[in-house]
């Protein structure tokens, strides 16, 4: 296919030629209505690129198939049969792609490391979810993806599973054997959905993780304003074989998208997959040797632990994400959130993650010499600092085991059921009636319909009180619960 083309970009600039006046959404028409002060901050060509794809891009009854013929490109050059734009995150496509496989009380293999939005998308669908424990790493306190043989004895388990939902690569750049996953669940003739939300990059340069779709899964989900060039909320569903009808996903996708979708959106996909197929091999060869420069002069500082090659070694992980810098900071003292604060506040530096044992810094073909070389002196001076970074109260980090919580209820039925607010001690022993996430990184440490333990209770109490962000459960300060009532 000839990609030079960009045809949401050349509809946009077509409109632009052609002066068409709007007498439709959106309202501030190109711009003529914006607010001076806010186009002072956000520039007026935002709103001279916020235009309808319909009867603005494109005709309804006259259609140049002008997102067809973008979508279509794009499946081409990440090799898969079909592509869809989705401008309402992977959060959202998430969803989507788990309704496309299962229905309400149909069962779903998941692994438990999930984000948040895949337990939501649990409970809006109603899905009975079959749990698949990530491979824990005790002392980095890490998930990392679930293995092959953990996916097919859930399988032989569950032989009614309706397919299976795999994260990877995970917020810090860990990757699971994709093929591995997808030859299990093939084996039962089931689907395997893969939420590679960070890994847009990864079909343009053979130096990085497998590809969902060079590696056999069925359907790709992945977020390009993570790791690619595309603005916020820019997220596209790939789809191979046969097990998920195109036509089911795109039914599902506009049961659950927006009918105002962003032109924004949609030019940007456009314009990054061109990039990546005419560049993409040279931008990201640069950025991975920027990466592993940056990882090289980071070994250097003894108090610093940066993770790399060695977790493969260790048979803890199948691939690792070289873009993603990853450093443990436990050396200094200090948790993974107190140096984000502390960077953010003296330095000017937004990382890219933080938890309690780690930070992390997404390289990718954006970055130059001036930003590695900021992040380098930043990091630097951090170390050298630490000791002035008031300590606060110790996060009592559970075992592993005790992260594995009983599933006692539907996360449907608990969500929505009759609940209780109670104090968090007498909590313990009762079913969550709510989703408790610490964000960083927004995977739920408890979600609805699991029994609450009290060495779960002890370590988001001392959670909060070091500083998590619990922003999805009813009371943030954890002090009490939300459960399900007692019949």
């Amino acid at each position: 296919m000839e990609h030079s083309r960009v045809p949401v970009l050349e509809a946009l600039q077509e409109f632009r030629r052609r002066g068409d006046v709007v007498y439709g959404p959106p309202g501030h028409k190109q711009g003529r209505g914006t607010d001076p002060r806010v186009a002072e901050i956000l520039g007026m060509d935002v709103f001279r690129s916020d235009v309808l794809s319909l009867n603005g891009l494109d005709d309804r009854r006259q259609s140049q198939g002008v997102l067809e013929q973008a979508q279509e490109l794009m499946a081409d050059a990440v090799g898969a049969e079909h592509a869809f734009f989705s401008t309402c995150g992977s959060s959202l496509s998430v969803k989507t792609a788990m309704c496309s496989v299962a229905g309400p009380g149909e069962k779903l293999l998941l692994s438990r490391n999930a984000h948040k939005s895949v337990i939501a998308a649990v409970i809006i669908n109603g899905v009975e979810p079959i749990w698949v424990h990530p491979k824990f790493d005790a002392e980095r306190h890490l998930a990392h993806p679930p293995e092959p043989d953990d996916v097919r004895d859930r399988l032989r388990e569950h032989p009614d599973a309706k397919g299976m939902l795999l994260i990877t690569p995970t917020d810090w750049g860990t990757c699971a054997d994709v093929r591995g996953v997808a030859d299990a669940c093939h084996a039962f003739d089931v689907p395997l959905i893969v939420d590679e939300a960070w890994g847009a990059h990864l079909p343009f340069h053979p130096d990085l993780p497998v590809w969902g779709m060079d590696a056999d899964a069925d359907l790709v989900v992945t977020s390009v304003h993570k790791m690619g060039a595309a603005i916020e909320q820019s997220s596209v569903f790939h789809l191979q074989h046969d097990r998920v009808s195109p036509d089911v996903l795109k039914q599902r996708e506009d049961l659950l998208g927006t009918t105002s979708a962003s032109c924004l959106v949609y030019a940007a996909l456009d314009g990054w997959r061109r990039q990546m197929v005419e560049q993409g091999r040279e931008l990201l060869d640069a950025a991975l040797h920027r990466a592993e420069r940056i990882r090289a002069q980071l070994r250097e500082l003894p108090e610093l632990r940066v993770m790399g090659g060695e977790i493969i070694e260790e048979g803890l992980a199948a691939e690792f994400d070289p873009l993603k810098i990853v450093v443990d900071v436990r050396g200094l003292g200090i948790s993974g959130m107190q140096a984000a604060e502390w960077l953010r506040a003296n330095r000017h530096i937004d990382v890219g993650g933080s938890d309690t044992c780690r930070i992390s810094a997404s390289i990718t073909h954006s970055d130059d010499d001036e930003t590695e070389k900021l992040l380098l002196e930043s990091l630097r001076s951090l170390v050298e600092r630490a000791d002035s970074i008031e300590r606060q109260p110790a996060v009592r980090l559970p075992e592993p085991r005790a992260l594995e919580l009983e599933q006692a209820v539907l996360p449907r039925e608990a969500f929505f059921g009759p609940a209780e607010q109670v104090s968090a001690e007498r909590a313990v022993g009762r079913i969550a009636a709510e989703m408790i996430s610490p964000y960083p990184p927004g995977v739920p440490v408890v979600a609805p319909g699991e029994v609450i333990t009290a060495e779960i209770v002890d370590y988001l109490r001392s959670g909060v009180e070091h500083g998590f962000l619990i922003a999805d459960a009813a009371d943030p300060t954890l002090k009490t619960l939300r459960v399900v009532a007692r019949t």
